[in-house]
């Protein structure tokens, strides 16, 4: 098993506003993938098929971290928390909601050797 977390963060656009917090989204690449722990950062949108018919936000962030201290250092950046108060906080932002989630790949109670 792993130390990895898995982030989900989802943004569901203000109307008319999903081409510009997309692009928004996508200039954060390529500052987190140089940050230590990180293994993969990529901003996502939903497309049609009748093979994934489930609903979610439009826009989704699927985030793959070394371990829980480089995901929160990560969330701890200038240019990240800028972003949630410029465009989610604000009342001018482009986000009318978002859900960020983290994850783990070991089953809980999982005796994993010390390391």
């Amino acid at each position: 098993m792993s130390k990895k977390v898995y982030c989900i963060a989802q943004f569901l656009p203000k109307a008319g506003k999903e081409t510009e917090l997309f692009k928004v989204l996508q200039a954060l690449e390529p500052n987190t993938l140089r940050e230590d722990g990180c293994i993969s950062y990529r901003v996502t949108r939903q497309i049609q098929s009748p093979f994934a018919e489930g609903e979610s936000f439009p826009i989704v962030f699927n985030e793959v971290w070394a371990d829980m201290a480089h995901f929160e250092a990560h969330c701890q950046r200038k240019e990240i928390i800028e972003f949630f108060e410029t465009y989610c906080l604000a009342e001018t932002g482009l986000a009318e909601k978002w859900n960020v989630c983290v994850y783990s790949d070991e089953p809980e109670n999982y005796d994993s050797p010390n390391v």
